[in-house]
């Protein structure tokens, strides 16, 4: 019998490569000159004790939907569009503000529109971080775990914003484009935009369950040329949005409404929207475990081992050991989005919020900028020499 788990301690385990990222660090009384991006996220995780009745995966992801908990963030939203044609659409984004008491019933508790005056002068040359979210599937700024790590982030006087997924938290879809799990487009369009309007503003990025994937994918499509700082990787509105889902021709509507599943929400939507044969050849071309590899900035992950949605034979621990930009810790407690602790806490919100906070006070920004990335070896030698390296990107090995 596990005498841990009866009290609710979880395991706590980290993945990483031999020789993990060095940052550089600020000035202090130590005379300490760097840190390894490892001991960064081992400072920042507290020991994970959880409620002891909710003593598995199952209980803890069933008590996301039961616990009614509030934590007041406000936001004023302003809707983007897609600056490509070939995604087309609208999406629109969340930024945390001070409290108000206007109210729109057309949008979820707590948010309201910036009128185009205040949008107008939202740009600022401060340098206070600022911290781009990225939701799970069909959630959006409202969610009540995003919002755990949001409150510590924003009265540490952080500015914040939350990129809702097309057709998510009560916005509306314009065209056929959709959103999956490969859906880089708007974050990166809303990166540059943000590096444009706050010039001196730190971005680091933060991305739950399937924001998570999008997340780094993002990271490493942009590799190198990542405008981010660092970032954290934690682990059905269909028939609201039929008439302008039935614009697509390749969509079959009338499947789409009788979905009851989530594979066949990907088979007869996500599929055929953006020209993928099966949900499975979706599933592998979305999947971020190639994309790892090409992450360029530091990225802390967090998952729970008996997750039931995103189970641990998914985890790409051996892709892990071989980037030294990137660290995963597990909890063996912990479900989906959960880890709840007595008095209906988080402990997820910890390790997250703090990696951030940590990060931002005591990494010297502009050495870790300078300071060369050097690509990690991929390819698999014969005799000491590798015959081709591996681009992750491109899921194949390449002739040197």
């Amino acid at each position: 019998m596990d005498v841990g788990r009866l009290f609710g301690y979880a395991k706590t385990s980290f993945y990483h490569h031999e020789s993990p990222l060095s940052l550089p660090v600020k000035s202090s009384n130590t005379g300490e000159q760097s840190t390894s991006l490892l001991d960064l996220c081992k400072r920042v995780t507290p020991i994970c004790r959880l409620n002891p009745l909710l003593f598995n995966g199952h209980l803890q992801t069933f008590w996301t939907a039961v616990k009614s908990q509030d934590i007041p963030i406000y936001y004023k939203r302003r809707i983007f569009f897609a600056e490509e044609s070939s995604i087309a659409g609208t999406f629109a984004i969340d930024f945390v503000v001070s409290p108000y008491k206007d109210t729109d019933e057309s949008l979820p508790p707590r948010t309201t529109y910036y009128n185009d005056v205040e949008f107008d002068e939202i740009g600022s040359m401060d340098t206070k971080p600022m911290l781009v979210t990225l939701h799970g599937l069909s959630g959006g700024s409202h969610e009540i775990y995003l919002r755990h790590v949001l409150r510590p982030i924003v009265e540490a006087g952080w500015e914040a914003c939350v990129v809702n997924s097309r057709g998510c938290a009560k916005s509306k879809i314009t065209t056929g484009v959709l959103y999956n799990a490969r859906a880089t487009w708007d974050v990166r369009q809303v990166v540059k935009w943000l590096r444009k309007t706050f010039p001196n503003r730190p971005l680091f990025g933060i991305g739950y369950s399937l924001g998570a994937n999008i997340l780094v994918n993002y990271l490493g499509e942009e590799g190198e040329n990542c405008m981010l700082e660092a970032a954290v990787d934690d682990g059905n509105q269909h028939e609201k949005h039929a008439d302008a889902i039935s614009k697509n021709p390749r969509v079959n509507i009338e499947k789409v409404l009788k979905i009851k599943y989530l594979y066949e929400f990907d088979r007869e939507l996500q599929a055929p929207t953006w020209g993928y044969p099966t949900e499975a050849a979706y599933y592998r071309d979305a999947s971020s475990c190639d994309s790892l590899m090409a992450v360029r900035i530091p990225l802390f992950a967090i998952h729970a081992e008996d997750d039931p949605i995103s189970v641990r034979e998914a985890l790409p621990f051996q892709e892990f050991r071989q980037n030294p930009f990137a660290v995963l810790c597990t909890t063996s407690l912990g479900g989906h989005l959960s880890w709840f602790e007595f008095g209906g806490g988080r402990w997820f919100a910890k390790p997250a919020s703090q990696f951030l906070l940590q990060f931002f006070e005591s990494v010297d920004l502009d050495k870790l900028q300078k300071k060369s990335r050097e690509k990690v070896g991929n390819g698999i030698g014969v005799g000491g020499r590798a015959p081709a390296a591996f681009n992750p990107m491109r899921r194949r090995l390449e002739k040197l």
